[in-house]
């Protein structure tokens, strides 16, 4: 297996663009995504010195004298998991008021620094924030992918690709952290997802706000895995809880502004009143998924109801993590009528272009599988640009107008410059 430091990480370009016309530039995103990887690498070249505030010393210098602390910093410097040490912000944008050369300071963490107490507010037009997700399948593979350019073209050429078959279930149950997919054997790939997220609990969530249940959060992580893809109901995870279904909101919350959850907001239109607006619940990666259910890849395909929520999860965050490096912004939404009529993803580039995807974990495709992208279609319009069925077959190939039926493979495998 690879050592995580040789898979290449296409946000790089991104954050070397930011450094160059930015004062502070964050990298924040899950521990053990790699994100002190890419800074160090991105840095070492360019006279970087690197700070660590998962250190003890070192945070308790900041801590104790943080305008000191940060008057002593090298010119160019990288401070690692910054939110462990919340007072330095302040001083941080002293030092930028007074030298604003572009990348002057790195800073990497592993809560969502929009949720940190003082920092957006003191950094304010002063940084520029990236996210670095988990390994994508295309960055696994080493070459990028030019799937959300064909999406938003709404180009797929008739091809044909071999199925995944039982390789569909290895990928998810795999998931994209580094240091797990090191792990030579399934069981110790699990037990490092378990490991992760009980520690990932206990110290970050305790970054972000004092809860009187941490306890709990363990438990309601494992019951929102069995949840993923689905719409977010408070109360369904309350359940099992002594805990009102607003604390259980806030738990959500919490476990969201450490990349562990992610909720995906309904698609809206003035065409139509019918529209749910519920946000859909994901887990942020699905081998960490897969270690809280107990599944491993085998039983991962004898259970196909899950191996289908899981595949849209999949490809939800495989799509979310190309979308960290494109030039375009892209917002991901889901679709659903009073109905029960529904598109899995709804990606909206720039502002303006609609596209959707649907996603199965069969080997076939039919016309019906196609309405729900026929009524987001006809709800987007004129901004409506493609919607695609991603399925365990062989065939890219046209279906209606402006829909396609496409293995989920080319999700990695469609080239850039095809």
């Amino acid at each position: 297996m690879k050592s995580a430091a040789f898979y290449p990480r296409f946000a790089m370009s991104r954050l070397v663009e930011a450094l160059g016309d930015t004062p502070v530039v964050v990298i924040h995103g899950p521990r053990q995504s790699g994100k002190t990887t890419l800074a160090q690498r991105t840095g070492e070249t360019r006279g970087y010195a690197y700070f660590s505030l998962d250190d003890e010393t070192a945070r308790r210098a900041a801590a104790a004298d943080p305008v000191g602390f940060v008057d002593s910093l090298p010119p160019h410097s990288i401070l690692d998991e910054v939110q462990r040490a919340p007072g330095l912000f302040t001083a941080l944008k002293t030092a930028v008021d007074r030298d604003r050369q572009p990348g002057r300071f790195l800073l990497t963490g592993s809560a969502n620094v929009l949720l940190v107490p003082g920092l957006a507010d003191s950094l304010a037009g002063r940084m520029e924030i990236l996210r670095l997700f988990p390994l994508a399948q295309c960055e696994l593979a080493g070459r990028e992918s030019g799937f959300l350019r064909s999406l938003f073209s709404g180009t797929f050429p008739v091809r044909r690709r071999p199925r995944l078959g039982g390789e569909l279930a290895e990928r998810i149950a795999a998931g994209g952290f580094p240091a797990a997919i090191a792990r030579a054997t399934t069981r110790r790939r699990t037990a490092w997802y378990r490991e992760y997220a009980q520690a990932l609990v206990q110290r970050d969530v305790r970054d972000l706000a004092r809860i009187r249940a941490l306890d709990a959060l363990p438990r309601l992580l494992a019951l929102a895995a069995g949840q993923t893809a689905r719409l977010f109901n408070a109360s369904d995870l309350a359940a099992p809880f002594q805990l009102s279904r607003p604390t259980i909101a806030d738990y959500v919350t919490l476990l969201e502004g450490v990349f562990l959850v992610e909720r995906v907001p309904p698609w809206h239109s003035n065409r139509s009143s019918r529209l749910i607006k519920t946000p859909k619940l994901h887990l942020g990666d699905t081998g960490l998924a897969c270690a809280l259910l107990g599944l491993d890849a085998a039983a991962l395909e004898r259970d196909r109801a899950v191996l289908g929520q899981l595949a849209e999860t999949f490809v939800y965050q495989e799509l979310r993590r190309q979308a960290g490096w494109q030039g375009a912004e892209i917002r991901f939404h889901h679709f659903r009528t009073r109905d029960g009529v529904e598109v899995d993803l709804v990606l909206e580039q720039d502002g303006h272009a609609i596209a959707g995807v649907e996603v199965k974990a069969s080997a076939t495709v039919t016309a019906a599988d196609f309405r729900g992208l026929r009524q987001l279609r006809a709800a987007a319009g004129e901004r409506f640009q493609a919607g695609v069925v991603l399925y365990d077959g062989e065939h890219s190939l046209p279906f209606d107008e402006r829909m396609y039926a496409v293995p989920i493979r080319a999700l990695w495998e469609i080239p850039v410059d095809k």
